[in-house]
């Protein structure tokens, strides 16, 4: 009986947790930007604990940089989207492994970076084709 009070009386849904609607790729550059960076600065300095606080940073952007597209993969990026660009599947995965252990968050590689901005500079120009309509 006490659930009948408590039950909801309209069902809602969203695309994601906060329906906010804004969506970026660029969130996910600026990341990556931070993380090529950082990998410069520590090529430069041998002081230990500024090497310490940038691996730990490294990591924190590193894993932004995965968190951004993976909201833009699984809330912004619709069917419609990965038909038409049938690379999109394949180009997020690559880009959020750069970006991982074996990438920009595991290692001080410049090269790995590089390649991260651009895996990201081609979902950006995706996003843009999308928002043409």
């Amino acid at each position: 009986m006490l659930k009948r009070f408590f039950a909801p009386t309209t069902e809602v849904s969203a695309h994601c947790d906060l329906p906010c609607g804004v969506y970026d790729p660029a969130q996910a550059r600026i990341e990556a930007e931070s993380v090529k960076a950082i990998i410069a600065k520590v090529a430069d300095n041998n002081d230990p604990d500024f090497r310490t606080r940038a691996v730990v940073i490294k990591e924190q952007r590193s894993q932004l940089v995965k968190e951004h597209l993976w909201v833009l993969w699984t809330d912004y990026f619709k069917p419609p989207h990965f038909e038409k660009f049938p690379e999109l599947h394949t180009l997020i995965n690559e880009a959020t492994k750069l970006a991982g252990a074996t990438g920009t968050k595991g290692e001080f590689d410049a090269g790995k970076a590089d390649e991260l901005l651009a895996k990201i500079d081609r979902i950006a120009e995706i996003f843009a084709e999308t928002k043409k309509g």
